[in-house]
């Protein structure tokens, strides 16, 4: 079973928004065995509603559109649906009643007659109770492709998704499992990994699909599937996974192979071994601190962090001797073994990672390359620094930089 999911709205074209309901949408079906073949975005404009329709209608059983079903002038979806079904619109009594009693509970925005007007639908129409909106979804159909509409707003799609749409479409339509496996790899690059996989990758079964998902410094690896027969697809799949496990290993920061953050893993061996972390941030700007923050359970082994961004807080806050700056540069091993050290102290941990750099554009207080970072550990054991000449821009740097700390970590605790 396929579908497609069309977004309506200017807002979306111009960039002043992102799309994130499609990819609720795509995610919400994926679980329920209805694969997405076709995302389009398109303007709020009649005639291009109705071309678009009609398209998604020879391609897919069920069509999701999303927008344009507010009660201004701006919103066409239903006069295009009322259009393309050859239909007119009639008040919902219900949705009306729905419509009231949501300004009655308001209490400070009155009710207007355009307000009321969002009861009008499509008469053929089968109405889907929007809870915590004014816009209803709708469900048509015409041939044997059947079209929902929903409003735009991201709280309320989703609501109704949940509460009407999901447990219809299972109701109604018979349909496959899918089954995804993800595992996470760090350390390698894309085409690295498919040279190492290569013999492993030609000989999967034609069911199963493989799919590269690259990040800065990370790449993912998932296999897809789609049967009728649920536990022979997990199976067939886990398979294939033992297989690659070994080919893999060393590229895994859990030895597990599990799609699991790099963070998380350093968090549960942190917890599990008793140990507690620091940091001392430059170029990376907080964000390995972001990171950890994230973790259940954290606050028992992260004792905090310094965003040193500047030199003079480099000395002053980490204490780093200004004669070492003056010699070996801000951006230099013997700055990043300090800022860990001095971190160290400071926090009273059993680690603490530091980073310095150049992540652009211009090179600040450093004559070091763009893109020159190192990155500082101070161990229980003993302290030291690693160099890397990270390509790309500042953003991917940043990025880069902090996946590598997070690498020197976990090979430390490991």
């Amino acid at each position: 079973m396929t579908a497609e999911i069309i977004t309506i709205g200017d807002e979306i074209l111009i960039g002043q928004i992102v799309d994130t309901n499609s990819a609720h949408i795509a995610q919400e079906l994926n679980k329920i065995g209805i694969s997405v073949h076709q995302i389009t975005s398109i303007e709020d404009e009649h005639s291009h509603i109705l071309t678009t329709l009609k398209g998604a209608s020879q391609r897919a059983d069920i069509v999701f559109i999303t927008g344009g079903l507010g009660p201004t002038k701006d919103d066409k979806t239903k006069p295009a649906l009322c259009s393309y079904f050859d239909d007119v619109m009639i008040k919902n009594e219900e949705v009306l009643l729905h419509i009231e009693n949501l300004f009655k509970k308001n209490k400070i925005t009155p009710i207007s007659d355009l307000n009321r007007q969002q009861a009008m639908v499509p008469s053929k129409a089968i109405v889907l109770n929007n809870k915590y909106g004014t816009a209803p979804g709708l469900w048509l159909k015409k041939g044997k492709t059947v079209f929902i509409a929903m409003p735009g707003v991201p709280f309320e799609m989703i609501a109704l998704m949940e509460l009407e749409i999901i447990p219809k479409l299972v109701k109604e339509f018979k349909r496959p499992f899918i089954y995804h496996k993800t595992i996470r790899t760090y350390g390698l690059g894309e085409s690295a990994i498919a040279q190492r996989i290569e013999i492993w990758e030609n000989n999967l079964p034609k069911a199963i699909k493989l799919a590269y998902l690259p990040g800065f410094g990370t790449v993912r690896l998932r296999l897809s599937g789609k049967g009728v027969d649920k536990e022979l697809l997990k199976i067939s799949i886990d398979r294939e996974f033992e297989k690659i496990h070994p080919l893999l290993e060393d590229l895994l920061p859990n030895g597990l192979g599990e799609d699991e953050d790099i963070s998380l893993s350093i968090g549960k061996l942190l917890i599990s071994k008793k140990q507690s972390i620091s940091l001392a941030e430059s170029c990376t700007g907080g964000e390995i601190a972001a990171r950890f923050t994230k973790i259940p359970g954290i606050s028992n082994c992260f004792k905090g962090g310094v965003v040193s961004y500047a030199t003079h807080s480099k000395e002053d806050i980490l204490k780093v001797p200004a004669g070492i700056i003056k010699k070996h540069s801000v951006v230099s091993a013997e700055v990043a073994e300090k800022m860990a050290e001095n971190a160290k102290k400071i926090f009273k941990s059993d680690y603490a990672l530091s980073t310095t750099g150049n992540a652009g554009p211009s090179k600040g207080d450093s004559d070091a390359d763009l893109g020159t970072v190192f990155i500082g550990l101070a161990t229980p054991a003993r302290t030291f620094s690693k160099k890397f000449e990270f390509g790309g821009n500042r953003e991917q740097i940043i990025e880069k930089s902090v996946n590598e700390a997070f690498k020197i970590i976990l090979k430390e605790l490991k």
